[in-house]
Formats: C-alpha cells, structure tokens, sequence
C-alpha cells in the first residue's frame, strides 16, 4: 500500500485538537471591517467547532494529524 498523504489545503485551514475536535477560522474577518459591528467582529475571533459529516470528510483529508 503507497502511504496516506494529507491534504495541505484542509491541513491551512483546520485544525485537529488533542481530542479529536476539529476547529476551523470563522468566516468573513478579512476585509469590510468598517462596516461590522465591534460585537459581531469580537465574536469572529473565536474558533468554530466542525462536526457532523463535514468532520468526517475533513478527518479522510487529513490520516496522519
């Protein structure tokens, strides 16, 4: 059997924690800032948790992490 190899683009953009939690940047936090709220712009600072089907996929991209 060749080796699993990771997808580098899943490997950018998730991350996987100690136990098993994928975490992914939230969205819309690169430009247009003038224009959101300091509240709505505090809350794109935290991690979003993947789960569901979606983890699955990312989890087949990424065997070695």
């Amino acid at each position: 059997m060749p080796k699993l190899k990771t997808k580098q683009k899943a490997a950018k953009r998730f991350r996987i924690t100690k136990n098993g939690k994928i975490l992914a940047r939230k969205t819309g936090r690169r430009h247009l800032l003038g224009t959101k709220k300091p509240k709505r712009k505090r809350h794109m600072r935290r991690n979003l948790q993947i789960s569901g089907g979606m983890a699955k996929s990312i989890r087949s991209q990424m065997p070695n992490v």
